[in-house]
């Protein structure tokens, strides 16, 4: 058996990472660090991946995309979070707002939404609540039909880019007798009557990225809105986050990946005793070590990316083992180059300290690591 080429990525996704690294650099870089000090929308890198067709790369080429397929879309939320962590969320969340209807809508459907989120509309998700996170079924929001209409009242809390996203998949309650089966998926729009956002929370990283809850008041919608069967959103939901959860896997990476970028430049800029800090060996140890760590990250990622392209049965395993990993990557490589910068590392003159806020909340959302452990226990090959 020949083993040409096993572990080498054809040469288009080469090609995509070189064209993302250029965008990165040229068009989102340079806007990073006001977006995270003024905790504001990155309206650039939103307009420059617009204009560039990676808005939502993955949505279907019938529906206006282009078809990107899993492993594409994590190289392009690396390249992206690798100098802006709130920019790589645009097309993170993008995918799990939408996946639900890719996965669950009629082909009108998604055409109806797929189209005009690949021409800049965001799309979110709305599955958590004050009291429903960990336990995503005890949610509180319910659908109530009438007659060809369904009526939404709760609220949704957690919600990335809400009221900057045209378009949300609400995950709410159908028929609470049943828990879990009772649980229907809608798609709500900004400009329903009846939706309104509280106030964006004050956040430790990706302040880029706005946090808010979703409220719900009396929103009437047509049956021609729900996406999934009625009682089968909750299977839905779930399926969704195992193929999204390799998506903060890449965020984490590309986070990962700056911060040791950041911390190897400057080790051969900065001299302490008349040569570079990087030729020290407790220096050089610890870039090794993240290096390290890093291109396993980059491995169990791609893997998962590939699984999920191909629905593999061993997904749900891949999924939170990649998420678990490289989050926890991200956690160690960006606070080891806070210590690698020193002083420099602590203060916002270096990108590094961001990354670090940045990273803490990969470990949290889509899944807590702890949460993860037990999906990976459950899933053992």
């Amino acid at each position: 058996m020949s083993l040409e080429n096993i572990f080498t990525l054809p040469s288009e996704y080469n090609d995509l990472r070189d064209s993302l690294r250029s965008l990165s650099e040229n068009e989102i870089a340079p806007f990073a660090r006001e977006v995270d000090e003024d905790h504001r929308y990155p309206q650039e890198a939103h307009d420059a991946l617009v204009k560039s067709g990676l808005f939502a790369a993955h949505v279907p080429s019938e529906f206006g995309g282009d078809g990107a397929d899993a492993l594409a879309t994590c190289i392009i939320i690396e390249e992206v979070a690798r100098v802006c962590g709130a920019s790589s969320l645009i097309p993170a969340v993008n995918k799990l707002g939408s996946l639900p209807l890719i996965l669950g809508g009629s082909k009108e459907q998604k055409e109806r939404w797929l189209r005009p989120l690949a021409q800049g509309k965001g799309f979110s998700y709305c599955l958590s609540e004050s009291e429903s996170g960990s336990d995503a079924a005890s949610l509180k929001t319910k659908a109530e039909r009438k007659g060809d209409s369904w009526v939404i009242n709760g609220s949704k809390k957690w919600i990335s880019n809400a009221g900057v996203s045209e378009f949300y998949t609400v995950i709410a309650q159908t028929d609470p007798s049943l828990g879990s089966r009772g649980i229907t998926a809608f798609i709500v729009e900004k400009s329903d009557p009846g939706v309104s956002f509280g106030a964006p929370e004050k956040k430790m990283g990706f302040r880029g990225s706005p946090t808010r809850e979703v409220y719900f008041d009396n929103v009437t919608i047509g049956d021609d809105r729900r996406i999934s069967e009625v009682g089968k959103g909750f299977a839905l939901a779930m399926d969704t986050l195992d193929h999204t959860r390799i998506t903060i896997a890449a965020q984490a990476l590309g986070l990962a990946q700056g911060a040791l970028d950041a911390a190897k430049k400057y080790s051969h800029e900065r001299k302490q005793f008349g040569k570079e800090i990087f030729d020290f060996q407790g220096v050089q140890f610890m870039l090794a070590d993240m290096a390290i760590a890093v291109e396993t990250a980059r491995q169990i990622t791609y893997a998962a990316a590939a699984k999920s392209e191909r629905g593999d049965k061993d997904l749900k395993f891949f999924s939170a083992a990649s998420k678990t990993y490289a989050t926890d990557v991200a956690m160690k490589v960006t606070t080891d180059a806070v210590q690698v910068l020193g002083g420099y590392g602590y203060v916002s003159d270096y990108p590094v300290e961001r990354m670090m806020r940045d990273a803490k909340l990969t470990q949290i959302y889509e899944g807590t690591n702890q949460i993860q452990r037990i999906v990976i226990a459950r899933n053992l090959p």
